[in-house]
């Protein structure tokens, strides 16, 4: 699977984009994504913090290993020589095994130019061919993240729950809301 391309095409703005598995030459792409990201205090987990090159080569790593047991789907968007986007599903573990996590971001000049609706339908379609355990995605989204929530519903997750002020920002709370898909009975 390293490497391994799912999908050649254009975006919205017709900018070329590749969407492929990743590799373990995908470190420092990988690395400076996830930082320039996090410097944004955008709709992610990470809200300033800097990743370090070790950190990012063991994720990197264990992403790799998870793929190759097929318990996750991982997938990178490049633009040329740019990781522009990232997304995944991946597996919990024990009585959970049957459930997926997802998570999808991309790079601020390249939103709003369909990216995303691409990169989504790549990891489902992903997922539904490799991850055979996968019954059910879940996904946490904050909640003024509007454009997130309406994307997930179009693609046919559905609301299970928001923790009140679940999500600890800078500036204060936002709530955390839940999401899931039925993918297999």
């Amino acid at each position: 699977m390293e490497g391994k391309i799912v999908f050649k095409g254009n975006s919205e703005k017709n900018r070329e984009i590749i969407i492929r598995y990743p590799t373990k030459e995908d470190l420092n792409f990988m690395l400076e994504y996830i930082n320039e990201i996090s410097k944004e205090k955008t709709f992610i987990r990470l809200q300033g913090e800097e990743i370090s090159k070790d950190e990012e080569a063991k994720f990197l790593d264990l992403q790799l290993e998870k793929i190759s047991k097929n318990l996750s789907v991982q997938l990178l968007v490049f633009c040329g020589e740019k990781l522009v986007g990232i997304s995944g599903i991946e597996m919990k573990e024990k009585i959970e095994k049957h459930i997926g996590e997802f998570g999808i971001s991309i790079a601020k000049d390249f939103r709003g130019e369909g990216i995303g609706s691409i990169l989504m339908q790549c990891v489902l379609n992903e997922a539904k061919n490799n991850l055979s355990e996968l019954k059910i995605i879940i996904l946490g989204i904050f909640a003024n993240n509007d454009l997130a929530k309406d994307m997930y519903k179009k693609f046919g997750f559905l609301e299970y729950g928001n923790l009140p002020s679940g999500i600890k920002l800078e500036n204060g709370y936002v709530d955390h809301v839940y999401m899931y898909k039925v993918v297999k009975e």
